[in-house]
C-alpha cells in the first residue's frame, strides 16, 4: 500500500484509490475490476448485481425517512488509458499502478495514473461505505470499456439501474459542470505491404538509422486536442517526407503513437539513406530538432528529434507504397476542424491522428473525430477515409457514440449548483465538453434520465504526465455531501 496516500483526505476515498491502483484495468480487460467491484459490494452488505459483460451495479437502499427522496445514479466507468514512458518497464496487464505525492499533485512514476476514472470509481465507493449519510436510494454504475468504444454502456440493458437522476464522476476539472458532450467515431486505415530488397536499390551502399520524434506532451485527444500540442505522427511524418525528397530515404519499419484516445507523444521510424547523402540526412534531423524545439517552445518545450545508427534490414517498403503512405500521413487532417456557432470558445468538430504501425505485413493507421453536430462528425469521417482511400487502403469506421445534447433546466443541475455557491460562495461553470462521455448513449436507453458530470481535478490524462490535484478531491467530496442535504 502506498503509505502517502494513506494521509490524503477524504480518507476513505483514497483508500478505496489506492485499493483499485493496484488491480491492473486496461481497456477490454476489466475482469479482474469488475470481480473485485461485485466482491467489493458484497461485503458491504448491498445489493449487488454484473451484467453479461462485466458491467456492475451496487445498490445503497435510502436511510430510514429518506425513502422518497429522487433516486440518483452515480456512474464511473472502470477501464484506464495505459500509457508509459519509451524507458519505463511495465506491464499494464500483470503491474499496479505506483503513485506518489508531488506537492499538491497525486501522480504515477511514468505511466498513466489511472484517476480517469479510478477517482470516479473511489468516490463512489467511498459514499456507498459512509454509515453515517443521510440519503435516498442510490446506484453505483461502473461500466467497462469506456476509453476504446463505450462497449459498456453500449451494452447496458434497460432496466439494469432504476435511478431518476444521474451524477458522472468523469470531468475532469472541479468548479465545472459538464451537461453535454461530443459524439465520436473512430476511423481504421489498412494498407497491406510490399518490399524491396535494400541489395536491389539503384545506390545500395547504404546507412540505416533510428530517426525519433519524443517529448511531446501529447494529452487526452477531446480535452486537449484544442491546445496546439505536437502530434508525433505528423512531426515524423513531415520529417520522413522531406528526407525522402532531398536525401532518398527508405523506410523500413514505421512506429508512431499508440492510442485512439490519445495524441501521439512518441514515434521512430528505422531507414536506408545512400551513403552519400548520410552527412547530409544528420545535419538536416539537427536543423529540424531546433526547428520544431522553436516551433513548440511553448506547448511541448521536451520536444525532441533525434538520430541514431540502427541494424542493417534486408527489406524496405516498395518504393510507390512509401510514397502514398507519406503522402496520405501528411495531408491527414489533425487538429480542431471547426468551433462551436453556439457556445464561445467550445470545439465543435476535431480529429485525431493517432497512431501509425508497421505490423506484421501490414501498416495500420488509427484515427478518432469527434463532433457535437452528428453531421459534420461523419463529414470528418469522409474526409479522414478519403486521404486514405485515395492510397488503395481498407479503410473501417466504427459505429461510433452519440453526443449528449444539454438541458439547462436539469433538476440535478439545479441542485449541484445550489450546493455549490453554499459551499465555496461562488458560480460554477456550467459547460459541455467536447471528449465523450457515456451520457449520450444512457439518454438513449433512459430517455428522461436527468444527468450531469462532475469530477476533480485531472492534468495530462491519457498520458505518463497525467495527475490528481489532491485538494479538489476533497472539494468533490464536500459538494457531494451538501448534494445529497438539499436534495428531496
Amino acid at each position: 500500500m502506498n503509505e502517502e496516500m494513506l494521509n490524503l483526505k477524504p480518507a476513505k476515498v483514497f483508500y478505496y484509490f489506492n485499493e483499485i491502483t493496484k488491480i491492473p484495468r486496461p481497456s477490454k480487460k476489466e475482469e479482474r475490476i469488475s470481480e473485485w467491484l461485485e466482491k467489493t459490494g458484497l461485503a458491504l452488505g448491498l445489493p449487488t448485481k454484473r451484467d453479461k459483460v462485466g458491467n456492475v451495479l451496487i445498490s445503497k437502499p435510502a436511510t430510514p425517512g429518506k425513502e422518497n427522496v429522487t433516486p440518483v445514479i452515480f456512474q464511473s466507468h472502470m477501464d484506464m488509458v495505459c500509457e508509459k514512458n519509451n524507458d519505463v518497464n511495465f506491464d499494464f496487464e500483470k503491474d499496479g499502478i505506483q503513485t506518489y505525492v508531488d506537492g499538491e499533485w497525486l501522480k504515477a512514476k511514468g505511466t498513466t495514473l489511472g484517476a480517469d476514472d479510478g477517482i470516479g470509481m473511489a468516490i463512489a465507493l467511498a459514499i456507498l461505505d459512509d454509515k453515517e449519510l443521510q440519503h435516498g436510494p442510490i446506484e453505483c454504475l461502473f461500466t467497462i470499456d469506456e476509453e476504446t468504444g463505450l462497449s459498456g454502456a453500449k451494452a447496458l440493458e434497460a432496466g439494469f439501474m432504476s435511478g431518476k437522476m444521474l451524477i458522472n464522476l468523469d470531468s475532469e476539472d472541479e468548479g465545472q459542470f459538464f451537461i453535454g458532450c461530443a459524439g465520436g467515431k473512430d476511423t481504421v486505415a489498412t494498407l497491406e505491404c510490399d518490399y524491396e530488397n535494400v541489395k536491389d536499390l539503384e545506390d545500395n551502399e547504404c546507412a540505416f538509422y533510428k530517426i525519433m520524434v519524443k517529448g511531446l506532451q501529447g494529452g487526452h485527444s477531446g480535452d486537449d486536442i484544442n491546445k496546439g500540442r505536437g502530434n508525433a505522427v505528423k512531426l515524423l511524418t513531415r520529417v520522413l517526407w522531406n528526407a525522402y525528397c532531398d536525401y532518398d530515404i527508405r523506410v523500413a519499419d514505421i512506429q508512431a503513437g499508440n492510442l485512439r484516445n490519445a495524441i501521439a507523444r512518441e514515434g521512430h521510424a528505422i531507414v536506408t539513406v545512400p551513403v552519400v547523402n548520410s552527412e547530409s540526412l544528420e545535419a538536416y534531423v539537427k536543423e529540424m530538432d531546433a526547428t520544431l524545439k522553436s516551433e513548440f517552445h511553448t506547448t511541448d518545450s521536451g520536444v525532441a528529434l533525434t538520430i541514431e545508427p540502427a541494424d542493417a534490414v534486408d527489406m524496405v517498403l516498395e518504393e510507390s507504397l512509401q510514397i502514398d503512405l507519406l503522402n496520405a500521413l501528411l495531408v491527414c487532417p489533425h487538429g480542431v476542424q471547426a468551433m462551436s456557432q453556439d457556445i464561445p470558445g467550445f470545439v465543435e468538430t476535431s480529429t485525431n491522428l493517432a497512431s501509425v504501425k508497421k505490423v506484421d505485413d501490414k501498416i495500420i493507421i488509427t484515427t478518432s473525430q469527434r463532433s457535437s453536430v452528428e453531421s459534420k462528425k461523419q463529414a470528418i469521417v469522409d474526409r479522414v477515409s478519403t486521404a486514405f482511400w485515395m492510397i488503395g487502403a481498407d479503410v473501417v469506421s466504427g459505429d461510433g457514440y452519440p453526443g449528449w445534447n444539454p438541458n439547462p433546466d436539469s433538476e440535478v443541475l439545479r441542485v449541484l449548483v445550489d450546493a455549490y455557491k453554499n459551499l465555496f460562495q461562488k458560480e460554477p461553470e456550467v459547460l459541455a465538453i467536447h471528449a465523450g462521455l457515456e451520457c449520450g448513449l444512457f439518454s438513449e436507453k433512459y430517455p428522461g434520465l436527468d444527468m450531469v458530470s462532475i469530477g476533480p481535478t485531472l492534468r495530462g490524462v491519457h498520458s505518463p504526465d497525467e495527475k490528481l490535484e489532491i485538494k479538489t478531491v476533497q472539494m468533490c467530496w464536500d459538494l457531494l455531501m451538501e448534494f445529497f442535504r438539499l436534495l428531496k
